[in-house]
């Protein structure tokens, strides 16, 4: 199914403002880019495009209170500039699986001031030296990288608030 059926299926009758969990994993981008996901979608807090054929955010809407965002398994790289303009409040970001080869990809993502956990399992930049420490170092506000801290501390399940 593509993104824009899945998400008009998605919102069983509601209007898009009052939806405040959207999970579009396996549907299918057609052109590597968001498709049907709009600014009116407000009040969304959660969003999950596992394994949706991403390569790009170019066309990522303004969610400003969007708080965890799932983008693992998709053919993301480098175009991540986006996320900080457009989802200012994220605490929680998967990018597990992407295409994510350097730290300097990640650059972007000190503009997420509120980011506190930072997935990046399977991704080739976990095999950096340095990795862990390069991340914790870039990014200061990151408290869990790949659900541990910087002290190999396990994330606990209960940490919603941040």
């Amino acid at each position: 199914m593509d993104m824009k059926n899945r998400i008009r299926l998605e919102l069983r009758n509601r209007s898009p403002a009052e939806v405040l969990e959207l999970i579009l994993d396996n549907c299918r981008s057609a052109d590597g880019d968001l498709e049907g996901l709009t600014s009116d979608f407000c009040e969304l807090e959660y969003l999950s495009l596992v394994n949706v054929g991403l390569a790009s955010l170019a066309r990522v809407p303004s969610l400003p209170r969007l708080r965890k965002l799932d983008l693992s398994y998709n053919n993301l790289s480098a175009s991540l500039d986006k996320l900080a303009e457009k989802c200012p409040n994220l605490t929680h970001l998967n990018l597990s699986g992407n295409k994510i080869k350097e730290l300097t990809h990640l650059e972007t993502l000190q503009n997420l001031k509120n980011l506190r956990s930072l997935e990046l399992l399977n991704c080739d930049v976990t095999a950096v030296a340095g990795y862990r420490d390069g991340v914790f170092r870039l990014l200061p506000h990151v408290t869990y990288l790949d659900g541990f801290d910087c002290d190999d501390n396990e994330a606990s399940n209960s940490d919603d608030d941040g």
